[in-house]
């Protein structure tokens, strides 16, 4: 770096540098501003940050002129991720953008109801489909208002501020403390947005990497066994299904695929009856392909409410093989003789041949539990959701001594999530296990 020199041009004042072998200049109108360049880049270059060799600037200069608003820098990251992303997972990514994006602003003059501007931000900003689409002019003034007002990405160098979108993914709307499994969700998107501003130079590094924040509830995986209903106590809310009249016995098989076969709900709503070998005596098979479930129509590519994607975790082209036991053999040989199946091969359909949706097949197994449970049991969790008969199947493998690899294999788990998720199942099994090693050694 040479020094300043001063020629007989409109801007004066000239700075002079080299950054390899290549010579850069700058000129300005007083000597105030060309000594204030000159300090910046000595700086620079005191702190061994590196320099651009076609710009000549150093990096955090750079970024300061690429910067960009967060809500920019938001749209860029959905946009980046929107295609190789099932639905579900889009709308969880506009889910947790519009979360970090409400408190990312310079100041919050102007902004519309936090009610409003969350939806706004979910269903407009961060919804590609919508982007093509000319906004009414409500919704239009509250995104310019989040374009006006967005901080830079650069802000979030300060790590304070990353800490206070990190404590807006632990609330909820109405100020209460979020499930512990959203906010680790709400916390891996924002993490990964950050990195991808690192990626773009727009951030030297990720702040996250260096704050020290736990969150306030936890993400336990570990299932609770008092949620899950034995299967004797599945069996008697499958007769509950069954009595709801018409609608209640075409649902029934609906429910026990999910109780003998392990299969998610996602992944029953769409079988068809060429994904099943029902031999009239003994086991089955069925062949579970893919997962329909609904994230609506705005957010699918095909303008369906159901999307249609792969197994859960599983490359798009696998297939889960289940053995199933002769009751739901039976029982989906019966429900296809009495009720057919839809044009399209698929079991399980509304009165007008749509796939079942969740508020339908959810407001039976309400009636179901309110049948069946004590009033006790119904104020409990016990069996609060249809998915809670997949984890009755899997308890059930587990305490009749399948080994956990098979359990895993037809459960769609791998070994660490099964081990991680049934561990107290797991438990209930030392003393049989301590039986038998007893019984080895006292044979020799």
């Amino acid at each position: 770096m040479w020094a300043i020199r001063r020629r007989p041009y409109r801007k004066p004042y000239q700075l002079r540098w080299q950054v390899g072998t290549r010579p850069h200049s700058e000129s300005f109108l007083t000597l105030g501003l060309a000594e204030s360049r000159r300090a910046q880049l000595v700086t620079a270059a005191r702190a061994g940050e590196p320099f651009d060799v076609e710009s000549g600037l150093p990096r955090s200069l750079i970024q300061k002129e690429q910067d960009i608003p967060w809500y920019r820098h938001a749209r860029n990251y959905i946009e980046l991720k929107w295609d190789h992303s099932p639905a579900t997972t889009r709308k969880t990514l506009a889910e947790a953008m519009a979360t970090v994006t409400m408190v990312l602003v310079k100041d919050t003059k102007g902004m519309a109801d936090p009610r409003i501007a969350r939806r706004v931000l979910y269903s407009w900003a961060f919804n590609m489909h919508q982007w093509e689409q000319e906004p009414p002019d409500d919704v239009k003034e509250v995104l310019a208002w989040f374009e006006r007002k967005s901080v830079p990405v650069s802000a979030l160098a300060e790590r304070m501020l990353a800490r206070k979108a990190l404590n807006a993914c632990t609330k909820r709307l109405d100020g209460k403390t979020s499930a512990g499994s959203v906010i680790a969700r709400k916390r891996a998107i924002f993490h990964q947005a950050l990195g991808y501003a690192v990626e773009a130079d727009l951030l030297a590094e990720n702040p996250l990497h260096s704050l020290q924040w736990s969150a306030p509830e936890k993400a336990d995986e570990e299932l609770d066994p008092a949620g899950v209903p034995g299967p004797a106590l599945a069996e008697k809310l499958l007769a509950g299904v069954r009595a709801q009249g018409l609608r209640g016995r075409h649902l029934e098989a609906f429910f026990a695929c999910i109780l003998y076969a392990a299969a998610r709900p996602g992944e029953t709503v769409g079988l068809r009856a060429t994904d099943f070998h029902l031999p009239r005596r003994g086991w089955g098979t069925v062949w579970l392909r893919e997962s329909r479930p609904r994230a609506g129509r705005s957010w699918t590519d095909s303008g369906e409410a159901h999307d249609r994607k792969g197994l859960k975790h599983r490359p798009r082209s696998a297939v889960r093989q289940v053995p199933i036991p002769p009751q739901l053999v039976s029982m989906l040989r019966w429900h296809i003789t009495v009720h057919g199946v839809a044009p399209d091969g698929r079991l399980f359909r509304t009165a007008r041949g749509g796939m079942v949706q969740e508020s339908g097949y959810g407001a039976v197994w309400a009636d179901a539990r309110a049948a069946v449970l004590s009033p006790q049991d119904q104020e409990s969790k016990l069996a609060k959701r249809p998915y809670d008969l997949r984890h009755t199947a899997v308890s059930t493998w587990l305490s009749a001594g399948v080994e956990p690899q098979i359990v895993a294999q037809r459960a769609g788990h791998s070994l660490a999530v099964l081990f991680r998720v049934y561990a107290k199942f797991l438990k209930d099994g030392e003393a049989a296990a301590n039986a038998k090693i007893s019984a080895r050694l006292g044979s020799r």
